[in-house]
């Protein structure tokens, strides 16, 4: 018996409250240790390893299997690869099930697909593939939380993609500890991986995640398998992001943006042209032109600034890092003659995108520049780039992308950093400094 961090993957003898190696709280459990069986460890009872050439070992006739929606076979890097484990994580009702259902209903056009419910009855998922039309001879369903059983059936070789709903419900037999701990879950997931590397049979498994937001289980988890699928957003609106966290076969800086429906998760053609469908005019509105992956989307940053009626001001950011808007209030106290110190201040992504690129910094201070003095920036100006705790404004990349993608919505003017090298895209004005943006583009209503 031995206890495992969930967090960094240390074994201690005996538990305690704190890991000893990462420094965290509550995440050692209990796992139980398999007995080994005799002679292991011993050189004279191993075989000697057969070898190949490494061009010998590539199969030129196994294509991957496309998922049926382009932007999820670009963010799987051309689709699903043969043999591979991908792990699909997200907050619980976010849409998991139902995007894995509907990707296995159209990979079933080409190839046989094996759904196996470990958290559903046949009932349930039959109901639910009714719904969103995903009935089709060649994808079949089974419910199972046996681990060895589902490695026995990919073995077979009867199915070239299997998916598995999810591992946190299944269990080994030779583990006497209750599903979801972190003996069944690297067991469970060590059995799959077997089967599925011997037979060339891809894998889909689903991922339960954490209050934190992390993968549940054992970090070795998101080790052993080949991609990290994460799906982000509100589960009870707004849009979710389909991105690679971790990929073997390619890029991780695509992403798929998705809208659930009561047809399912349907992709987002123009995500600018929907979350700026609503959009007023007014003081504290900024366009952003950031990136999702590889992909310029307008988004809508909204700036409240208001009188605090307390002795400490407030600030509250929903859509980016609260560190880095207080970052940047304090870089606009020192840097321009915004005086924020008695202002409350709220910023807003509107649609529930949550940016994350340095990019936005510009169009965060614009925004907070213009709702304090009550002026509006041009109506067709899109805002990027990076801002330094000098006040500059720094190069971001594809400045050319996020131009052309205001040029499709009618906005023909651009406010972003110099461009250092190669010719300046026509629409763009370069600012140099965070003062020279607020003085040079604002204006009354």
């Amino acid at each position: 018996m031995r206890f495992v961090c969930t967090n960094c993957g240390a074994t201690q003898s005996s538990w305690a409250g704190r890991c000893s190696v990462c420094g965290e709280w509550n995440t050692l459990q209990e796992e139980v240790v398999l007995t080994a069986p005799e002679g292991l460890g011993n050189a004279s009872s191993g075989q000697t390893l057969v070898s190949q050439a490494v061009d010998a070992s590539i199969k030129h006739d196994k294509t991957r299997i496309s998922t049926g929606v382009d932007d999820v076979d670009a963010v799987l890097g051309g689709g699903i690869v043969a043999g591979s484990i991908n792990l699909i994580a997200g907050q619980p009702g976010i849409g998991k099930s139902t995007l894995l259902l509907q990707l296995a209903y159209a990979a079933a056009a080409h190839v046989p697909v094996l759904y196996v419910s470990g958290e559903e009855s046949a009932h349930q998922v039959g109901l639910r593939a009714e719904r969103l039309g995903a009935l089709r001879p060649s994808l079949q369903l089974a419910t199972s939380t046996v681990a060895d059983d589902i490695a026995a059936t990919i073995s077979s070789g009867q199915f070239q993609l299997v998916v598995v709903d999810s591992i946190q419900t299944m269990s080994c037999r030779a583990v006497a500890s209750a599903p979801g701990s972190v003996s069944q879950i690297t067991n469970s997931t060590n059995l799959i991986t077997q089967a599925a590397k011997h037979s060339d049979t891809a894998v889909m498994l689903v991922g339960h995640v954490t209050k934190e937001g992390m993968i549940a289980g054992p970090k070795v988890l998101e080790h052993m398998v080949d991609v990290v699928l994460q799906l982000e957003g509100d589960r009870y609106g707004g849009f979710k992001i389909l991105r690679a966290i971790k990929n073997r076969y390619g890029s991780t800086n695509e992403a798929a943006i998705f809208e659930m429906s009561d047809k399912g998760m349907t992709i987002v053609e123009n995500p600018s042209a929907v979350l700026l469908a609503e959009r007023q005019i007014t003081d504290g509105s900024v366009l952003l032109a950031t990136l999702e992956g590889t992909r310029p989307i307008l988004v809508e940053v909204q700036a409240l600034v208001n009188k605090t009626s307390y002795g400490y001001p407030k600030r509250a950011a929903s859509g980016i890092e609260l560190n880095r808007l207080n970052l940047l209030v304090a870089m606009l106290e020192r840097r321009t003659k915004l005086n924020l110190s008695d202002q409350d201040i709220y910023i807003n992504i509107v649609g529930g995108m949550r940016v994350t690129e340095p990019a936005a910094d510009l169009a965060v201070c614009m925004a907070i520049g213009s709702a304090a003095k009550g002026l509006q920036l041009h109506d067709d100006a899109v805002v990027f780039g990076e801002v330094g705790l000098s006040g500059e404004v720094r190069h971001v990349p594809y400045a050319e992308k996020r131009i052309a993608e205001a040029k499709k919505l009618g906005y023909t003017m651009a406010i972003g950093p110099k461009i250092r090298q190669g010719k300046k895209p026509a629409g763009l004005h370069s600012v140099g400094s965070v003062r020279e943006a607020l003085n040079t583009f604002l204006k009354k209503d």
